[in-house]
This record gives structure tokens, sequence and C-alpha cells, in this order.
């Protein structure tokens, strides 16, 4: 890992669950500077947040007020990842300070704040300050990230939410290796975990697609 991205609150791994390169060669990766992290809050000490996925560039939020989905659009780095050693921009990891969405015009659609007789007049989302709700025990240059209970209000009266975090689903060979060949097969028949294990076990992790 890369000292100079963090401060040095911010580079301890156990309370901050950032992944040392040195000693999770496996789950981390660096290109040019940029840094994949663990892709869920720990159960140490997290709280709300136990178990909830950080949020992606590529994920989606809801406004309760409003009628489409966004996706989100990160501003306030270029360098920090999730759950992706290629360092695809999809993958940038969400912080408070991010609130602009794509598309950024009328992101949320019509307002149903904002009846008319000929029906709802166009979004016109101003966020009220940042994102609330975020996990403040990991941070991106200073910036907590988002995960999926995290919450932002718009002015006009609306409360944005997460609606996909955006993340890819792995299973590590770990997971893999202690599955029970003779249980998958009651549930999966007509799969040979077996073989799947085998093929599995040689590989660092498995993409359910």
């Amino acid at each position: 890992m890369n000292e100079n991205n963090y401060s040095e609150q911010e580079d301890k791994a156990d309370f901050m669950n950032v992944f040392d390169s040195k000693t999770h060669e496996n789950n981390t990766s660096t290109k040019e500077g940029s840094e994949e992290k663990q892709d869920y809050a720990s159960s140490n000490s997290s709280g709300e947040h136990d178990g909830k996925y950080f949020v992606v560039q590529k994920g989606m939020c809801q406004c309760n007020q409003g009628f489409k989905f966004p996706k989100f659009k990160v501003t306030s780095h270029q360098k920090h990842y999730w759950n992706d050693k290629e360092g695809q921009a999809d993958y940038l990891a969400v912080t408070e300070d991010d609130l602009t969405f794509d598309p950024s015009a009328m992101p949320f659609g019509n307002c149903k704040l904002k009846p008319t007789s000929g029906g709802y007049l166009p979004c016109t989302y101003a966020p009220a300050g940042k994102w609330t709700k975020t996990y403040e025990k990991v941070k991106v240059m200073g910036k907590s990230c988002l995960t999926e209970i995290s919450e932002l209000m718009c002015t006009t009266g609306g409360k944005i939410t997460i609606l996909k975090h955006g993340q890819r689903n792995e299973i590590g060979k770990s997971n893999v290796k202690n599955t029970d060949p003779n249980e998958q097969h009651v549930y999966n028949p007509i799969v040979n975990f077996e073989k799947f294990q085998e093929d599995i076990l040689g590989t660092d992790s498995y993409e359910v697609i």
C-alpha cells in the first residue's frame, strides 16, 4: 500500500478495515497509485453498517419523491476502488462528498413534490449538505465512505437512499474449499461440485455473474 495515500490515522488496518497489500496479497492490488480495499464493512465495532457493502460509482440510488434511478459520479477522488483489481472507474469508492449523479440534469426524473394539472414538474435536485450515515471508520482522502444504508437529503424535501451498491459478488477460495460437496449436491444435483472445487481452487476468486 502506498503510505502517501493515507494519513497516519487512516492507515491503521485493524481500525480502518483497510487491507495491507503486504499481508493480504490476494485481497488488494495497486495500479499506478490506485488501490482496492475490503468491499464491505467489518463486524468489528461497525454497528448498523455491519455486513453492508460499500458503494461504487456504478451503484444506483433512489429518491422517495422521484421516478428515476441514477448512478453516481465520483468527483472527490480518482484512485481508490472497491472489489476491482483493474482500477476500473465503475468501481471507484463513493464518499460523503460525492453529490453528483449520472445524469446530472434531472437525475430523478420528475418530482412528486411538484404536482401540476399537467403532471409533475422536473426534478431540481439540490443536496442539503453531505451524505449521512456514512462509514466513518474507512475514509478515502479524509472522506467517509458510503454503504448501503447511507442517506442524502434534497433541499426540495426528498430523501435519497442507496438502491444498488454496484459491486460484483465474489466467492473466495476459502468459501469453496470449506463447502460440503454432499450438501451442495442436495441443493444443486446437476452440478458436480467436487469438479467445481478442483477448478476454482486453482484461481484467486470466482465471480458470480
